[in-house]
């Protein structure tokens, strides 16, 4: 049986054209030529890979399933008019409400990292996700930050055995458990949706991968003897519930896709 408080997330980013701007002297382009200069730069510069480093990322959407025994809820932090400064301080608000084990795909290797940098860029505080035992005694061999320690459980990495070439997608993992996976759009159609206005299309898409995350995680937890088969089943039934009585419609359409598969159709 589960107990305590788990926060599943996710973060959507699009090029910072603004540092882009800036750091590779690009003051006469507009925002769309930028972040093909940006792309173009970053695969001259590693000979094949056009993703761009950490740092130049800015975040557009953190979704996130919030799970206790008393409350289920899967939702986006703040609205589609947020700034990035307000994200991520909701973020950090919700680790110090709730201290959850906070539950990513690849959170590690990008999503942590990001929210890290852009976090610094906008002075956000966040001093009890950064608390390694200084004040609190229990976080010097249990804390955010640890690899290996379990208030962060990256879900592809602690899978993978922490090797990388052994590493998986997000949509792999999903399909081969018979989960929906991406639905309607990928990371790399985040910035054309960006640019046309479509924040709400991006935050239910995020949704969506957070939703992927948390059924992998029950899978997960029945792996490692965290649930058993009646308690799987629980947990499953309560996120049905909470989809069913949902009227958003990505969230039903992810029930009736993950329904389809589970019957195998």
């Amino acid at each position: 049986m589960l107990s305590g408080t788990s926060l599943v997330f996710d973060i959507e980013t699009v090029p910072d054209v603004e540092s882009g701007r800036r750091l590779h002297s690009l003051d006469d382009l507009n925002d769309e030529d930028v972040a093909r200069a940006m792309r173009t730069l970053r695969v001259q510069k590693t000979g094949g890979t056009d993703f761009l480093p950490h740092p130049e990322h800015r975040i557009v959407a953190i979704s996130a399933v919030l799970r206790s025994p008393e409350k289920l809820r899967v939702w986006s932090l703040g609205s589609a008019d947020s700034s990035e400064r307000e994200l991520l301080e909701r973020f950090f608000d919700g680790v110090e409400k709730f201290r959850p084990v906070l539950i990513s795909w690849n959170g590690s290797g990008f999503d942590l990292p990001v929210i890290h940098y852009r976090s610094l860029k906008h002075g956000v505080s966040a001093p009890l996700y950064w608390e390694s035992g200084d004040e609190i005694r229990d976080f010097k061999y249990n804390n955010y930050l640890n690899r290996y320690h379990t208030r962060h459980l990256d879900l592809m990495d602690v899978l993978a055995g922490f090797q990388a070439r052994a590493f998986s997608s997000l949509e792999a993992i999903a399909v081969m458990l018979g989960l929906p996976g991406k639905m309607g759009m990928s990371g790399g159609r985040v910035w054309d949706a960006y640019r046309e206005g479509k924040i709400d299309e991006i935050r239910a898409y995020c949704e969506t991968d957070v939703l992927n995350t948390y059924l992998i995680y029950l899978q997960f937890e029945k792996l490692r003897g965290g649930l058993d088969e009646s308690g799987h089943t629980r947990e499953t039934q309560r996120l049905v519930e909470l989809l069913g009585a949902s009227t958003e419609t990505h969230l039903t359409e992810f029930l009736r896709h993950w329904q389809v598969d589970l019957r195998g159709g």
